[in-house]
């Protein structure tokens, strides 16, 4: 029998207003193509944001770990 942990990455808020997604990713995630895991997280689907919103941060991928190239509901 094979015990684990698993490890749960609490999601970081970050207070955002006039920028996308794109950009968002790029400084929190350092990839802007990890955009659509911000998008699945807080529910939203449009990249840009109006207005000042909080949102949920995902943790970053693991090392050697790569996403779907910026693909919503992929």
């Amino acid at each position: 029998m094979v015990n684990y942990v698993a490890r749960a990455n609490a999601a970081r808020q970050a207070r955002v207003s006039g920028v996308t997604l794109f950009q968002v990713a790029a400084q929190y995630l350092n990839d802007a193509t990890q955009w659509y895991r911000i998008a699945q997280l807080n529910g939203i689907s449009d990249p840009w944001i109006n207005g000042a919103m909080t949102l949920q941060i995902p943790s970053q991928l693991p090392a050697g770990q790569s996403g779907n190239g910026g693909i919503l509901n992929l």
